[in-house]
């Protein structure tokens, strides 16, 4: 159980609280890369502020506030200029780094110019999505490099999920570190919505779950499971599954890697995103100029949860909660443990941000990938779970579901014969 005050500050991400300024020193992504081939500029909502996010003709990447310095007419309806972004009301002209380039109308003589910068953040691509940092960029604070997370740069055949759900992130990266929950939202009732809707629930999500665990690492929070029928020697408890500290939970099982994304929208509104790479070994995967993205479905045509689906039981978790979960009146048992060691981490990492320390997670090196742990036998279920996770996960929802289950078949059939 949380104080009001304490609630508060866990969920409050605006600029100048504790952790808005923590949640500001992280790289988040803003658009998907084909948005900015179809057209070079966009709005963007990001911890609660609003940003033009930009595509240069020579293939870089810009993101500044939308608000235009000169008379806050919108910069997402900017023009995109080789060096830089144009308001499209008066013509004054930023840079990269929001340094203003032109004042059409301006004298020449003055140092007006100098006088005004735009507040740019630094935006880079990376598998299929544009990223963004807008925190602290200065010679005594510089930001930090972008990390390539494993499954971001990985060879497979990838896709991304999303949906923008009206609640905080803090519940649903609480979610990251309550492995109980799996065998009754995504066993148990799994099952009951089956029975009343005419389908057969996967069967390793049911589970009894005889054993948890929790260990903090570089990246935030390892979570181990041992399942009824397994042991300690199984992939759930002897490699596990990270919370990549402070918004992402990376999974995987059956030749599907997994990040998932929480970007913190604005206080109660979080975009869920699920970028899955498929990479059975032994198969050919194919081209992928444009890494296909498509939308979940939260509501069924009547205004309730869809749940039929294993994000969906998520997602109606999350929202029922409230836009901000009210923590003061929970009653947090030992099956707990997880959500308060996360909270302590928010805190501490509060704490670390406050002191001018960098905050967990924070790499300065560059690099040209990241390899995280996670298990790859899920739930000790074996190749099975793949066809499992296609048919009742997001990925039923997958402009490539039929290909993707093609491709672990073909993977699966390979290595019978071999």
């Amino acid at each position: 159980m949380l104080t009001a005050e304490q609630n508060d500050e866990l969920t409050d991400i605006a600029p100048g609280t504790p952790m808005g300024e923590l949640l500001r020193r992280y790289w988040y992504p803003v658009a998907f890369t084909r948005e900015l081939e179809e057209f070079p500029v966009k709005h963007a909502k990001l911890l609660g502020e609003d940003w033009a996010v930009y595509k240069t003709a020579s293939g870089r990447y810009g993101i500044m506030p939308e608000a235009c310095p000169h008379r806050r007419a919108s910069m997402a309806y900017g023009v995109v200029e080789a060096n830089g972004l144009r308001c499209p009301y008066h013509g004054w002209l930023f840079g990269l780094d929001g340094e203003c380039l032109e004042q059409p109308a301006e004298r020449d003589e003055t140092n007006f110019r100098e006088r005004v910068r735009a507040q740019a953040g630094k935006a880079q691509e990376m598998g299929g999505l544009v990223w963004a940092y807008v925190g602290p960029d200065t010679e005594q604070s510089p930001a930090p490099e972008l990390p390539r997370f494993d499954v971001f740069v990985m060879d497979g055949v990838r896709d991304i999920g999303w949906a923008d759900l009206p609640c905080s992130f803090v519940q649903i990266m609480e979610n990251a570190v309550d492995p109980h929950h799996v065998e009754f939202l995504h066993g148990r009732y799994f099952e009951f919505m089956g029975r009343q809707q005419g389908f057969e629930a996967p069967a390793s999500f049911a589970k009894k779950h005889v054993k948890v665990g929790f260990d903090e690492f570089e990246w935030g929070i390892i979570k181990r499971r041992v399942l009824e029928g397994a042991s300690e020697q199984d992939d759930d408890w002897a490699v596990g599954h990270p919370l990549v500290f402070p918004f992402n939970m990376r999974v995987g099982g059956a030749n599907i890697e997994q990040m998932q994304i929480r970007v913190p929208i604005d206080r109660t509104t979080t975009r869920f995103m699920l970028y899955s790479v498929h990479a059975p070994e032994g198969v050919a995967f194919w081209e992928q100029p444009v890494v296909p993205d498509y939308e979940i479905p939260v509501f069924t045509e009547d205004g309730r949860h869809r749940t039929d689906y294993v994000e969906g039981q998520d997602i109606m978790a999350w929202v029922t909660q409230g836009a901000i979960t009210d923590r003061t009146v929970e009653h947090l048992g030992r099956s707990d443990v997880g959500v308060t060691m996360l909270r302590r981490m928010f805190k501490a990492e509060m704490a670390r941000v406050a002191a001018g320390e960098d905050p967990l997670g924070t790499i300065r090196e560059q690099h040209d990938r990241i390899d995280l742990p996670c298990e790859k036998n899920k739930f000790d279920a074996g190749p099975q779970f793949a066809l499992d996770f296609i048919e009742m996960a997001s990925s039923r929802f997958s402009p490539q579901k039929d290909a993707l289950k093609k491709l672990h078949v073909q993977a699966w059939e390979g290595r019978q014969k071999a």
